[in-house]
């Protein structure tokens, strides 16, 4: 079974990411982007998913995967690699920190902010960047 969870991390946002200060995913029609389904889940709930808990969730909602075979979808699912949080487009364009507890919960950190300075400074969390948007 894989995993996109991190523990006692934070997954800074990307060395191109077109903002300094964090920014809310605009809505687009009628159907939430991931950017903003991912925004909405993790600052209503902080610290309440893990990654895997939020991708596959968005995953689910986003093809109508009925409740009652959620379980069995979501082994399906993790059984190949999946792309973590260090993709997601809160911290490659929209300037947002991911902070994973040692439990493996994730919540919202706006770059720029105290908390993500503290965070970003304390030597017993490890550090990770969001993976660039271009290349090169």
């Amino acid at each position: 079974m894989h995993t996109t969870n991190y523990h006692n991390t934070l997954i800074e946002i990307a060395d191109d990411c077109p903002v300094a200060t964090a920014e809310v995913p605009p809505e687009r029609g009628s159907s939430p982007t991931v950017a903003r389904r991912q925004y909405e889940m993790l600052i209503e709930h902080p610290y309440r998913f893990t990654s895997d808990d939020l991708i596959f969730t968005i995953h689910a909602d986003r093809n109508g995967i009925p409740e009652s075979d959620r379980q069995v979808e979501r082994e399906r699912f993790f059984s190949k690699g999946q792309p973590c949080l260090r993709t997601s487009p809160l911290a490659r364009r929209y300037g947002w920190g991911l902070h994973h507890d040692a439990e493996g919960r994730v919540a919202l950190v706006p770059a720029g902010s105290e908390e993500y300075q503290r965070l970003a400074s304390d030597p017993t969390i490890t550090r990770v960047k969001a993976m660039r948007s271009k290349r090169g």
